[in-house]
């Protein structure tokens, strides 16, 4: 949660890094901001015992978009970083997974489904 809210903050202060990356993808600026907003809801989701489920999810919509980037437009290294971008949007990944699995049992289940459970 902590690289997600630090990301967050480098797309809303317009971070040179933050704004090379979305103008390399074609979505700067509304990409960026867009991003920021639900990186913002994934982390007051993650920061609320009832929706830490959904938290995960938004996260990992959001960091399957940047990996995605990473392997198909932007490559693994970004402005010499070296490879931290991805290496952290692999461990935010990993770390969405599990806390999805870990959460699976407040994921609330349709309507329908509780009518065709036999007790």
């Amino acid at each position: 949660m902590i690289i997600l809210l630090a990301a967050l903050l480098l797309k809303f202060t317009g971070a040179e890094e933050s704004i090379y990356i979305f103008a390399k993808i074609g979505l700067e600026p509304w990409g960026r901001y867009g991003a920021g907003v639900a990186e913002l809801i994934a982390v007051v989701s993650l920061l609320t015992p009832r929706f830490v489920w959904a938290g995960a999810l938004i996260t990992l919509v959001v960091i399957t978009g940047a990996l995605v980037s990473h392997l198909t437009i932007l490559g693994l290294v970004v402005q010499n970083d070296r490879g931290w971008h991805f290496a952290l949007a692999v461990v935010v990944f990993l770390c969405g997974v599990v806390t999805l699995f870990l959460s699976r049992h407040q994921i609330p289940h349709p309507s329908w489904h509780r009518c065709h459970v036999q007790k």
